[in-house]
């Protein structure tokens, strides 16, 4: 599998831009199929889960034209709606079934693929499509469908705000008869982010506290063009890197109203940041001057971090924070309540040296879902502690990035196997990242 090269040890400088959001454009990419007149999408990433949908859209009768970071996406007709098998896998194609059951009565999609971060369950996604009047049966491999009388609206209550099951259950409720009324919804920026693409196609969806989705069905939905918005999970990977690297960067693009309650942690861990009508610049107190070795950054302060739903701090946020606490001060304690397995990556930084342990007991009066169910849902952190070179394997695409932003930190050169699953996510990262000084090639 091709790899990453990396001598790390010194700190980064410069400016970097940030791709158009990978949690969002691969839904609105979907979105495109709810009708038969072109879609134009802007900022469009070139990573490897927008290649994935493109198959996939493509399979179904989508024209797809490229230029640039811009695609215009135009489904005139569904030459098919059953789609079982993709050369490649990942969690977006199940969302593809509200669309197509709208403009074509049935389809079949391949089963969820995607990050290895637990078992990824599907049963909230599939009661919402039930409630909309879908039948749906498992085959060996693909989720088929059916809506005998058509989408009708209907009252959801989610047992959890799961994203991608509120995200179904407006795909599929934008063109059903009736109202439908969401409650317990996700309200993640990229969900809002798809919420307001799918407005300027014609469809007409409400919000309410709390965390309500109200929405009328139409007859039809026409196309759009839309900007899709910036990569905030980017915007956390840059801006980690810069903190421990003991450097400075500069993100354009990134927007204080996505990224609030990181930028608590920022401040709470004794880190800088300044907001800009371009962007975010991010440092450490002491940090050295452009280009010079790092000279008396101030230690870290260690934290408390509970993951959580959107207005939370976001489970893929925990992973670069990590890499930080390895050289803060003291314990540190991430608490994860999104997903019940995703302390793989601890393993890596553990191999470079970092004192790291999980645990399956909530802290104390914080308890969540996952408490009582032996899930290693607890991670402690002790620091500070010098990360040294290794040989690395990516485990999902959050924990590839833990794998880089690690090895740049370390002293001495690193191999990060699993390049191309980094590539899913990430746009070019390992140009972007010589752009900012770092030392890292393929191989």
């Amino acid at each position: 599998m091709p790899r990453f090269i990396v001598k790390g040890g010194k700190p980064l400088f410069g400016e970097v831009r940030l791709a158009g959001a990978k949690n969002a454009v691969s839904k609105m990419m979907v979105a495109s199929l709810l009708t038969d007149e072109p879609c134009v999408l802007e900022n469009v990433p070139a990573i490897g889960d927008v290649a994935i949908v493109e198959e996939l859209l493509k399979t179904i009768g989508s024209r797809i034209e490229r230029a640039g970071d811009t695609a215009e996406i135009a489904t005139p007709v569904i030459a098919t709606s059953r789609v079982p098998e993709l050369t490649r896998r990942n969690r977006i194609p199940i969302l593809a079934l509200g669309p197509l059951l709208a403009r074509a009565g049935e389809a079949e999609v391949p089963v969820l693929g995607g990050d290895k971060i637990g078992a990824r369950p599907v049963d909230i996604h599939l009661e919402a499509l039930s409630r909309l009047g879908v039948r749906l049966e498992l085959r060996r491999g693909s989720y088929r469908a059916w809506a005998k009388d058509g989408l009708r609206g209907a009252e959801i209550e989610l047992r959890f705000p799961s994203v991608g099951a509120t995200e179904n259950a407006v795909l599929a409720a934008v063109l059903a008869k009736g109202r439908t009324v969401i409650r317990n919804a996700a309200l993640e920026p990229e969900l809002i982010d798809l919420v307001m693409m799918l407005q300027k196609m014609g469809a007409i969806i409400e919000l309410a506290p709390p965390r309500t989705i109200a929405i009328e069905g139409v007859p039809r939905l026409h196309g759009t063009r839309h900007r899709v918005m910036p990569d905030r999970n980017e915007a956390v990977s840059f801006a980690c890197l810069a903190i421990a690297t003991g450097g400075r960067i500069f993100v354009k693009e990134a927007r204080q109203g996505d990224l609030v309650t990181f930028l608590n942690v920022v401040r709470r861990l004794g880190a800088e940041y300044e907001v800009t009508q371009e962007g975010i610049g991010f440092s450490r107190p002491g940090a050295a001057p452009d280009g010079a070795a790092p000279n008396g950054t101030h230690a870290l302060r260690p934290l408390t971090i509970r993951t959580d739903v959107h207005p939370g701090f976001m489970t893929d946020w925990q992973q670069p924070l990590a890499v930080l606490l390895t050289q803060a001060a003291g314990r540190s304690v991430i608490h994860e309540t999104i997903y019940e397995d995703r302390f793989g990556y601890l393993n890596d930084l553990a191999a470079m040296g970092a004192d790291v342990s999980t645990g399956t007991e909530c802290p104390p009066g914080d308890a969540c879902r996952f408490g009582g169910q032996e899930c290693r849902h607890v991670a402690t952190i002790n620091g500070p502690t010098p990360l040294k070179s290794s040989a690395l394997a990516v485990r999902d695409l959050r924990s590839g990035m833990v794998d880089i932003l690690a090895a740049l930190v370390a002293r001495g050169i690193s191999e990060v196997d699993g390049a191309d699953e980094i590539d899913r996510g990430y746009e070019r990262i390992d140009e972007r990242l010589r752009d900012l000084g770092a030392d890292i090639s393929r191989a």
